[in-house]
């Protein structure tokens, strides 16, 4: 199923390497030894987490019980901002204060929806193939009677690229969403560069869906802070848990989401609270309230841990492109009529996202093999009559000679 969909890969990509690191596994040996003899295929669905992270949620208690409530003007000084650092280096972004925190990629999707003044019209141009969370928020919006939900059908992926340019230049649109990576998939879809000039509402809400991309795909979005939206996490691929999601609030513009809280105007708290409800200039004006930043202090550390490793997105791309060839491989010599390449969907592997899925039967037969599998040590998911297989460092080539399917 080739195609082409234009990448988010960054120029360098294809750049002389050094000698790849091969083995990882080291970096997470408590959640290894945890889970003895099993070959954890879902990683695209939870990463397994480094061993720095239990160091950092330790050192987050140790910081609340010397601060207690003073803790807050430390964490805004100091921890918030070295994390937007991490973030903004990986995403080549300038403005590292245009990133907001918040426990949940969905707490940022419903925040930048209440931008729009509440009752008002809307039109919205998606695919078919978002997440449950945006896929759900969506259509219970459509149950208002006054918002219409556009959704672009992403097979056959040979023609989405063109399919979804005319349908973004077709309509005067409100808000566009569109996933980097689909999740029910792995295929990518096409960057902004190809889509972002047919454009026609100068307003429009704009918004990338990262949750498949950061920490997996190589991505460059300095060319796309001003004015797109960019949405991911920590559960995946930045490998530090729940409860650490970000947002890229496109700089130079004013948001004033009716769905706010304290943190969105935290410099001027000692300020008399009455009149017109204030904003942060930045990307705070999208935060919300009172959370537990402990995830914060985990994603902190992935990312130190990822300076001192040597662990660019480029590098990490590359090590998981060499396991999905070895899985490859060792599919080919199975010979399954379930899992194989004619069931595996995709759009080109050099673009393609950190896990595969393939598309057979129906889900009764997708849920048994499934069980299959992990009966014998082998752990992956599945979606209806689609079944995934991840991608992680905590993998070797050798591994996937675990895999049977009878």
């Amino acid at each position: 199923m080739k195609g082409g969909l234009a990448p988010f890969f960054v120029d360098s990509f294809f750049e002389d390497k050094e000698d790849e690191v091969t083995m990882y596994k080291a970096l997470y040996s408590r959640f290894l030894a945890a889970r003895p003899g099993l070959l954890h295929c879902a990683p695209h669905s939870h990463y397994y987490w480094p061993d720095v992270t239990r160091e950092a949620q330790l050192r987050y208690w140790d910081d609340a019980a010397s601060m207690a409530d003073e803790k807050w003007g430390y964490l805004f000084a100091e921890r918030v901002p070295a994390v937007q650092q991490g973030i903004a280096k990986i995403l080549n972004v300038s403005s590292p204060q245009q990133i907001v925190f918040a426990p949940n990629t969905h707490e940022l999707l419903y925040r930048a929806i209440s931008t729009f003044r509440y009752g008002r019209p809307l039109a919205v141009l998606t695919t078919d193939s978002e997440f449950h969370s945006f896929n759900r928020q969506s259509r219970r919006l459509e149950e208002r009677g006054n918002v219409e939900v556009v959704r672009v059908p992403t097979e056959p992926f040979d023609s989405f690229a063109a399919r979804w340019r005319d349908a973004v230049t077709g309509r005067d649109w409100d808000m566009i969403f569109i996933s980097q990576v689909f999740y029910n998939s792995g295929v990518a879809a096409p960057a902004p560069s190809t889509w972002l000039d047919q454009v026609q509402n100068d307003d429009a809400l704009i918004m990338v869906d990262g949750y498949h991309g950061f920490g997996a795909i190589p991505t460059d979005w300095s060319a796309y802070e001003d004015r797109v939206f960019y949405l991911a996490g920590a559960y995946k691929y930045a490998q530090a848990g729940e409860g650490c999601c970000f947002a890229v609030v496109p700089k130079g513009r004013e948001f004033r989401p009716e769905y706010t809280g304290w943190f969105a105007d935290f410099g001027s708290l000692a300020k008399p609270q009455d009149g017109p409800v204030g904003y942060a200039v930045d990307g705070m004006c999208m935060a919300g309230a009172t959370v537990d930043l402990s995830a914060l202090y985990r994603l902190d550390a992935v990312l130190q841990m990822w300076e001192r490793e040597g662990l660019t997105s480029v590098r990490v791309h590359e090590y998981i492109r060499e396991l999905q060839q070895a899985f490859l491989v060792r599919i080919d010599a199975l010979g399954d009529a379930r899992v194989n390449r004619q069931t595996l969907l995709e759009n080109g592997l050099e673009t393609h996202g950190h896990f595969f899925t393939f598309r057979f039967g129906d889900a009764q037969q997708v849920s048994e093999l499934a069980a299959h599998l992990r009966e014998r040590g082998v752990a992956t998911d599945f979606r209806n009559d689609r079944l995934r297989f991840g991608f992680a460092l905590y993998h070797n080539a050798e591994d996937y000679q675990q895999i049977e399917f009878e």
